[in-house]
C-alpha cells in the first residue's frame, strides 16, 4: 500500500515557547497505568477541499497548520515531552524538557479520498499510510506525533497518534480542539475550558493503587511471554499486536436519531411483553442502544460455535464519577473500564438477542460508580483467564467527544475514523457528521464477516 504515499517532509515542531528553561515532570497515575502497555490510538480526520493543490497545500495548509501546532503545544508542553522509567523509579513518569519537540509529518497520496472517507467497506490496510510513526523502545515512548498528508484537488487528512498512557480521548480531543481553535482563530489564547489543569493530586490514590496495578501488568506480562519473566520488568513497549491482513476490511455505519428512536421502541415494546413485572427497567440511552446493537450484529456476522465465550467492554470516564469530581479539562487519563464475561454466543444470536444485549448494557451502566476505578487491577487481571476463542468485543470513542467540531479553518471533517480499531475486536463510536442527532460506528473484520455484518446491520433497522 505504501505506492499510494509520497513522503514531502518529517520535522519537528517545538512549542512556541521553547526558550522556556523549565523542565516539567508528571508522574502517571493508576489511572495511566492501566493502558500504559495497550496499542496508541490513531485518529484519521479528513477534510474534504478541491482548492487543495499542492501549491496551496505548500503556502497556506501546513504552515498554519505547523504555526498553530506550536502555539498549542506551548499549552500542553507534556505532548512534547517523553515517557521514561528510570532505573530507581517505582513506575514511568512524563518528562518534558525544553528544546523538546514533536513529530511531524507531510506526505502526499494518490489514494481515492472519497472512498477512505466514505461509507462502503474498503481494505483496512489503506489506512496505514496516513499513520505517522509513534517512537516507542523499551527506555523512552514519545508521547503523540502528527501526520498531514494531501489528496491532491480532494482534500487531505491530519492523523494523531497517541500514546494512551499520556492522554484518554477527552484529552486527546480537548488537545485537537485547542489546536483547530488556535489555527482557525490566528490567535495563540485559548478559551478556559481547553486550558489543562496538570494537578495530578486530583487523582487521589488511597490504597496504593498504581502499585497493584503495575503488578496486575506483570501477570499479564508472563501470560504473553508463556509464563517466563520479562526480561526488562520496566520495558515500555507496548504489548505484542497481531498483523493486520489484506483481507480485513472497514466500514463506517450511520445509524440516524430516527433508527435510534426505532430501536428503542423496539427495545421498549420487547421488553415489556417478554418479562415478568419485577423486571428493572432499562436504561435505553443511545450508548446501550447504539452499543448492544452493534455487539449482537458482530455476533450474528462471526456465526461459528453457539456456545463459544463472548464478552464486552466499554472505557468509562470516571471524572464525574470520582468523589471530589475531577475537573473536566485534567490533562492525563481518567478512564477506567467495564467489562462483562464471559457469556455464551447463542444469548445473543437468536430474535432476543439485541434484548438480552441491551439488559445487561443497561445494568452495566446503571452500576457504575466511583468504585470502577478503584476495581482496575483485577479488571486487568481478568484479561489473563480470557477463554481462547473469546470474542470480546470493546469500544474507542464517543459521542460526546463532538470530533466533529474540529474545524481549522477549513471547514468541518468529512469523517474521523480511529484506525487502531483494528488491534482488537473493538468498534469506534462518534457523533454523526451530520450533526443531526445520529450515530457513526466504524467496524473493522475480515471481509467475509464484513459482508454478513453490512447485511445484519441494515436489515435489523427493518423490523
Amino acid at each position: 500500500m505504501d505506492s499510494s504515499i509520497k513522503i514531502i517532509d518529517v520535522s519537528r515542531v517545538p512549542p512556541s515557547n521553547s526558550d522556556s528553561s523549565e523542565s516539567l515532570t508528571l508522574p502517571l497515575t493508576f489511572f495511566d497505568l492501566l493502558w500504559y502497555k495497550l496499542h496508541a490510538v490513531e485518529r484519521v480526520i479528513f477534510y474534504k477541499l478541491t482548492d487543495a493543490t499542492r501549491p496551496f497545500f505548500d503556502s497556506v495548509i501546513v504552515p498554519n497548520l505547523k504555526t498553530s501546532l506550536s502555539s498549542s503545544l506551548s499549552h500542553y508542553l507534556p505532548l512534547t515531552g517523553k515517557l521514561v522509567w528510570e532505573p530507581l523509579d517505582p513506575k514511568p513518569k512524563i518528562i518534558y524538557t525544553p528544546n523538546d519537540t514533536v513529530s511531524f509529518t507531510v506526505a502526499e497520496s494518490n489514494a481515492d479520498f472519497s472512498r477512505l472517507s466514505g461509507n462502503e467497506p474498503y481494505p483496512t490496510a489503506e489506512l496505514y499510510p496516513l499513520v505517522p510513526e509513534l517512537q516507542v523502545s523499551d527506555d523512552s515512548a514519545a508521547a503523540v506525533s502528527f501526520q498531514v498528508t494531501l489528496f491532491p484537488n480532494q482534500g487531505f487528512c491530519i492523523c494523531v497518534n497517541a500514546h494512551h498512557a499520556v492522554l484518554d480521548g477527552k484529552t486527546t480531543t480537548m488537545f485537537l480542539k485547542s489546536w483547530a481553535h488556535i489555527c482557525k482563530n490566528q490567535d495563540s489564547s485559548l478559551p478556559e475550558d481547553l486550558i489543562p489543569i496538570y494537578d495530578r493530586t486530583v487523582i487521589e490514590d488511597p490504597t496504593d493503587l498504581d502499585t497493584k496495578v503495575l503488578n496486575a501488568w506483570h501477570k499479564v506480562g508472563k501470560v504473553f511471554t508463556g509464563g517466563k519473566e520479562p526480561e526488562n520488568p520496566k520495558s515500555l513497549k507496548l504489548l505484542w499486536s497481531p498483523e493486520v491482513g489484506p483481507d480485513v476490511f472497514r466500514y463506517t455505519f450511520n445509524l440516524t436519531k430516527e433508527n435510534i428512536q426505532k430501536l428503542r421502541e423496539r427495545l421498549k415494546k420487547e421488553s415489556s411483553s417478554s418479562v415478568s413485572s419485577s423486571s428493572k427497567e432499562l436504561r435505553l440511552s443511545t450508548f446501550v442502544i447504539v452499543y448492544s446493537y452493534a455487539f449482537t450484529c458482530l455476533i450474528k456476522a462471526r456465526g461459528g460455535d453457539p456456545n463459544r465465550p463472548v464478552g464486552y467492554g466499554f472505557a468509562v470516564d470516571c471524572r464525574s464519577l470520582m468523589v471530589p469530581p475531577v475537573p473536566s479539562n485534567y490533562f492525563g487519563n481518567c478512564v477506567s473500564a467495564c467489562f462483562k464475561m464471559p457469556m455464551k454466543a447463542e444469548s445473543f444470536m437468536s430474535e432476543e438477542g439485541f434484548l438480552a444485549a441491551a439488559r445487561l448494557v443497561s445494568d452495566s451502566v446503571e452500576a457504575l460508580d466511583e468504585n470502577v476505578a478503584w476495581k482496575i487491577p483485577e479488571l486487568l487481571e481478568g484479561f489473563t483467564t480470557l477463554a481462547p476463542g473469546a470474542q470480546v468485543l470493546s469500544v474507542a470513542g464517543s459521542t460526546r467527544f463532538g470530533v466533529y467540531g474540529l474545524d481549522f479553518g477549513w471547514g468541518r471533517p468529512e469523517k474521523v475514523v480511529v484506525v487502531s480499531i483494528d488491534q482488537g475486536e473493538a468498534i469506534s463510536i462518534a457523533e454523526s457528521g451530520d450533526g443531526n442527532g445520529g450515530v457513526e460506528i466504524g467496524f473493522s473484520l475480515k471481509k467475509h464477516e464484513m459482508d454478513v455484518l453490512v447485511d445484519l446491520l441494515h436489515k435489523g433497522l427493518e423490523n
